[in-house]
């Protein structure tokens, strides 16, 4: 049976010790000068440009493919001047962002599988990932796993630990499309280097 394409970001699941992910994460703004719309499950970067209309928070972005990262967004702070605000953070646009930014989290993806699927023997291996839009009806990342981007280089961003085990994601020896996998954010702006080489 071949797995489905349902994309939705990367989901925090649990700690490097095995803990469950207990829900924390730290509050972010996303400036009204940064410009792309940013969506639940989008890995985020440090934002370093104009923030003249943010008070008190750390400020972020949506990452681009190769990026050092500080996390995942989880959530944003309700709006309450605003009862339709959209499911996301609409471009051009001042919002609170809830972001899991621990650098011992890890997290669940879906890989495109594009060219090369990731194997079981590519664990241990880091690599990169797709910044496609994500939804603006459900809110939900579009980002995937860059299937055919694992490699030893130590600057990746993301590190493969291990395949989600469940009954709707089917492993196959050499690897297929959409399969989901278990992450860690390799080259952290918490973290005291920029990333360690794969094996």
């Amino acid at each position: 049976m071949a797995n489905v394409s349902r994309p939705n970001g990367f989901r925090p699941v649990k700690y490097l010790n095995g803990t469950p992910w207990n829900g924390a994460f730290r509050i972010y703004a996303i400036p009204a000068a940064e410009g792309t719309a940013t969506y639940v499950g989008d890995l985020v970067k440090l934002y370093t440009g104009d923030t003249t209309d943010v008070v008190n928070y750390p400020t972020v972005q949506r990452a681009a493919a190769s990026d050092a990262l500080i996390g995942v967004v989880v959530g944003f702070v309700p709006d309450y001047s605003n009862l339709n605000a959209a499911p996301y953070r609409v471009a051009s646009t001042l919002r609170l962002a809830m972001v899991a930014d621990d650098p011992n989290l890890l997290f669940e993806a879906e890989e495109d599988g594009a060219v090369d699927p990731i194997e079981l023997q590519d664990l241990g291996q880091n690599i990169n990932f797709v910044a496609t839009a994500g939804s603006t009806t459900t809110g939900q990342s579009g980002m995937v796993i860059d299937s055919d981007s694992h490699a030893t280089t130590a600057t990746l961003p993301l590190k493969l630990m291990e395949a989600k085990r469940s009954a709707d994601n089917e492993l196959l020896a050499d690897g297929q499309a959409y399969t989901r996998w278990i992450v860690k954010i390799n080259n952290h702006q918490l973290g005291s280097h920029t990333g360690t080489a794969g094996v």
